[in-house]
């Protein structure tokens, strides 16, 4: 810590030398005291006188001679002892102190004084910084507490914004989904009504191709392949009738034959078959239109 200057005033210096006089009072009434004291607790001086007491009794005819004693009378009071004139060492009493020792004895309370002041000041100073540190303790702890309340409003508004972010991103998420369904769900519809409406032309154009004959002649080419293709059995009699499930896929290519009802024996049931995928590929139909993949056919040999 930085010493401090201690800069004389005049009112130090006033204190300083009633402070002295008042010291110097109070030892000389110390002094005056004491002696006062001893002289009033000297004895008194006694006078040394040889005698001998003799009893009357011893002596006869004595006791009848004297006179007997009148009571004693009470002595007079003593006068007040008058104090002895002082000796000139007695009368100066305790030797008086040198200007030396007494400007010493000054310049020691005058330390001590301004030790006692310096000393006080430090206290202050020191009283004084322990009220500044708790202030800036209180302030610092004000601080936090401000600081930490707007972190916490700070946490809490963020944490509600992403919870508004959060639902907005759920809302437009579900829109979103919504409109895909819906625009998914519209193409299906779209696609749905394309496809009825293809099949209904294709219907429509069947119903115009069977009707024009061109069915019955495509079925009647197939019919003539496969009996072109058959190779007829020896067991094979006049009025074979049999039907044929056959599968085909685009270009006329046989994949599957079943024979259903049929009036011929194993044989002519193997051949007959055998025959179909011998005419393989079938001949295409003269409109697109009537291609199908599974066909029946009623196979009449000639």
């Amino acid at each position: 810590m930085a010493q401090t200057v201690q800069v004389e005033r005049s009112s130090d210096r006033w204190a300083a030398i009633v402070l002295s006089v008042l010291l110097h009072g109070v030892l000389l009434a110390a002094v005056v005291y004491g002696w006062w004291s001893y002289k009033h607790d000297r004895p008194a001086p006694t006078l040394a006188i040889e005698a001998t007491v003799v009893d009357s009794k011893s002596v006869p005819g004595l006791a009848k001679q004297l006179p007997q004693p009148a009571p004693p009378t009470p002595p007079p009071p003593a006068p007040e002892p008058q104090p002895a004139e002082k000796s000139p060492v007695e009368s100066d009493g305790p030797p008086q102190p040198t200007p030396e020792e007494l400007a010493k004895r000054e310049q020691e309370q005058k330390e001590q004084a301004e030790r006692e002041v310096q000393a006080k000041q430090q206290e202050e100073d020191r009283k004084r910084a322990e009220q500044e540190r708790q202030q800036e303790a209180a302030l610092a702890e004000e601080k936090r507490l401000a600081d930490e309340q707007q972190k916490k409003a700070q946490e809490k508004a963020e944490a509600e914004r992403k919870a508004r972010e959060a639902v907005e991103a759920k809302k437009r998420a579900e829109e979103k989904r919504l409109e895909e369904e819906k625009k998914v769900e519209q193409q299906a519809n779209a696609q749905r009504e394309a496809d009825l409406r293809q099949s209904l032309d294709q219907e429509l154009r069947q119903d115009a191709a069977r009707s024009s004959g061109a069915l019955a002649s495509w079925q009647s080419q197939i019919t003539a392949r496969i009996q072109r293709a058959w190779l007829k059995p020896p067991s094979a009699r006049p009025g074979i009738e049999c039907v044929l499930y056959v599968t085909q896929v685009p270009g006329g290519e046989v994949t599957n034959v079943r024979i259903g009802t049929c009036n011929g024996d194993q044989a002519v049931r193997e051949s007959i078959e055998a025959a179909v995928y011998r005419a393989s590929p079938l001949p295409p139909p003269p409109d697109p239109t009537l291609f199908e993949r599974s066909l029946v056919i009623t196979f009449r040999p000639d």
